[in-house]
């Protein structure tokens, strides 16, 4: 069990580690010293009170979206619609407080409300593969990666018809006074980090510390088993379609009011798929997909001073994101397999008999 456990924590840090082997490998045949671009990558990223603002910033996102991932793949259900809830989340956000600040009602309890709305909004957009999943046996994978498209165009329509800035594609900005504040004013991460980290920690606690929790992770563990131990499975897996959608749509509502401040073509793409690779590699644990999201936002956000140090192209960056993904999702399938526990079993009583 031991080895178990110290598998899910030794397999990610493996891989991470060949990714960047791998990433300086391609570096060197770049022209580059690997060295000379990881130290910009890092310096980029956390080197300065500055760099160290953006990652959060970036990181954002990211978190509400592993998190999102990470809730309803706990209960054994596929939620790919992450993208879409986000995006629910930030319309809402902007639809609302473009409508109030015409009537000239601005304010911090607007920036709540829209908060709020944001997250209903996801969580709404969560219900729909949720429902069809429980009452018709659909396959949410394929509803809820279809219902991404449908938020994205729905989201075109309002800044391309319904609220255009004039000629330009794109919605006026949110009132200054409705918007998420930064945490600290000279830094570019807002309130939103600070949101996100903490739902994370409840989210935590209420998986890993209470009997509802408990269900939730049982029926994740075993459907059938939970289903004869008396729990309600198909209701847990329908609550848990609608939270892991309003956490998606918090992270969207969060990121308009305190980031982007509009609807633009483009906002929020791909942050879904990147959150269930984030929680993948968190091992479904809140705090884990925390820290992997602020890994990934570092990759990125270093990269562009790495490009300008060196000249190593920003893409270098997104190959070893990839390679850490794919890496770590063969790395814990493999110790999943019967072979490997079987070599685990000789290892063990080996060392017992010596």
């Amino acid at each position: 069990m031991k080895i178990k456990k110290a598998s899910g924590f030794i397999v990610p840090l493996l891989s991470i580690l060949l990714a960047f082997i791998i990433g300086g490998i391609i570096m060197a045949a770049l022209g580059a010293n690997p060295f000379e671009a990881m130290q910009y990558l890092i310096k980029g990223s956390f080197g300065t009170i500055n760099a160290l603002g953006n990652t959060l910033n970036k990181a954002t996102p990211l978190i509400f979206c592993g998190l999102c991932a990470c809730f309803a793949y706990k209960c054994g259900v596929f939620n790919l619609g992450g993208e879409g809830q986000f995006l629910c989340g930030a319309m809402t956000a902007c639809v609302v407080a473009l409508l109030l600040g015409e009537k000239g009602v601005e304010g911090w309890l607007i920036c709540l409300l829209c908060l709020v709305l944001g997250t209903i909004a996801g969580g709404i957009w969560g219900f729909i593969p949720g429902i069809l999943k429980i009452t018709r046996g659909q396959n949410e994978m394929i509803i809820s990666i279809m219902l991404n498209y449908v938020a994205t165009l729905f989201m075109g329509v309002i800044y391309t018809n319904w609220m255009r800035d004039a000629s330009v594609p794109q919605t006026l900005q949110v009132p200054q006074a409705d918007r998420l504040g930064r945490i600290f004013p000279k830094l570019r991460f807002t309130w939103g980090f600070a949101i996100a980290v903490a739902v994370g920690i409840l989210m935590w606690i209420f998986l890993f510390k209470t009997s509802a929790g408990f269900k939730i992770r049982a029926v994740g563990y075993n459907m059938t088993a939970s289903r004869f131990n008396g729990f309600p499975v198909k209701k847990l897996m329908f609550v848990s379609f609608i939270v892991s959608g309003a956490v998606a749509g918090l992270g969207g509502a969060a990121e308009l009011m305190g980031t982007q401040f509009r609807l633009i073509n483009g906002f929020g793409s791909g942050y879904g798929f990147d959150g269930v690779a984030m929680a993948l590699i968190g091992q479904l644990n809140p705090v884990a997909t925390i820290f992997v999201a602020i890994f990934f936002a570092a990759l990125r956000v270093g990269s562009t001073a790495m490009q300008a140090a060196t000249g190593v192209p920003t893409s270098v960056s997104d190959i070893i994101q990839a390679l850490v993904i794919i890496f770590t999702v063969a790395g814990l399938a493999l110790v999943q397999l019967p072979e490997f526990e079987a070599f685990r079993l000789r290892l063990t009583s080996g060392k017992k008999e010596a």
